[in-house]
């Protein structure tokens, strides 16, 4: 079985399609303008690739993620967000986050230039968005990720402060709850998203959440550039 290659107006294939190694590799080809980004996290489906490669189109099994019902914050960190003087803020500096984010990464993959352009194109479309952490005026922390409905596809996230990124995060999970948010995706596994107390969930567990909840719309009010914490 191979990932399906995709001309410019061909379709994304179901991602039950994907291939079990690599792990969630559905598609290669196409472009990443807003109508093929939008329509790729409507349907499962995230691009991840290195610049010497196409673009590489996702659908991992399982993925991870986090029910905003299950939210928590557990004591270390309830005790510094009492204590810290960061400001956290919504929309207030989109490129700043990402270009942070592609500045920080260890490795080749995933943000180059031409995907901070894409995921830009998206804020200003207003279906990406980003979560700043401040100290003062200097930008020490933040995220970024894609708007599905009531569902939160996030994409990558940054820190130059000790906790600035959970801060970001935990913050927003409140945030995004408090306007009608329900899910948070992490898409791919790793110990932070998981310290986090995002969890595993299959692949057709989460594509039914998605198509339960996509068409649903949070409070315009969540996205609008405020100060959340």
């Amino acid at each position: 079985m191979h990932p399906v290659f995709l001309e410019l107006n061909r379709p994304f294939p179901s991602p039950n399609h994907a291939l079990e190694d690599p792990n969630g590799l559905l598609a290669i080809g196409a472009d990443l303008s807003p109508q093929r980004l939008i329509a790729a996290y409507d349907n499962g489906i995230f691009p991840w690739f290195s610049d010497d490669q196409p673009v590489l189109w996702w659908s991992p099994n399982p993925r991870i993620g986090l029910d905003l019902s299950a939210h928590n914050v557990n004591k270390s960190m309830q005790k510094f967000i009492r204590r810290t003087t960061l400001k956290v803020t919504v929309n207030n500096d989109f490129p700043q986050v990402i270009e942070r984010c592609a500045a920080l990464r260890t490795d080749e993959t995933w943000i180059n230039q031409e995907m901070i352009k894409a995921y830009i194109a998206l804020h200003q479309l207003e279906r990406a968005h980003s979560v700043e952490v401040w100290n003062g005026e200097e930008l020490v922390g933040g995220l970024y990720g894609v708007l599905v409905g009531e569902v939160f596809c996030g994409e990558s996230m940054f820190h130059t402060e000790t906790n600035a990124s959970k801060l970001a995060f935990h913050r927003f999970c409140q945030h995004f709850k408090q306007h009608g948010g329900v899910y948070i995706d992490g898409q791919v596994e790793n110990p932070h998203l998981l310290s986090l107390g995002m969890e595993a969930i299959e692949r057709e567990c989460f594509l039914n959440l998605l198509n339960k909840h996509k068409n649903n719309k949070v409070d315009a009010k969540c996205w609008q550039q405020q100060v959340i914490f």
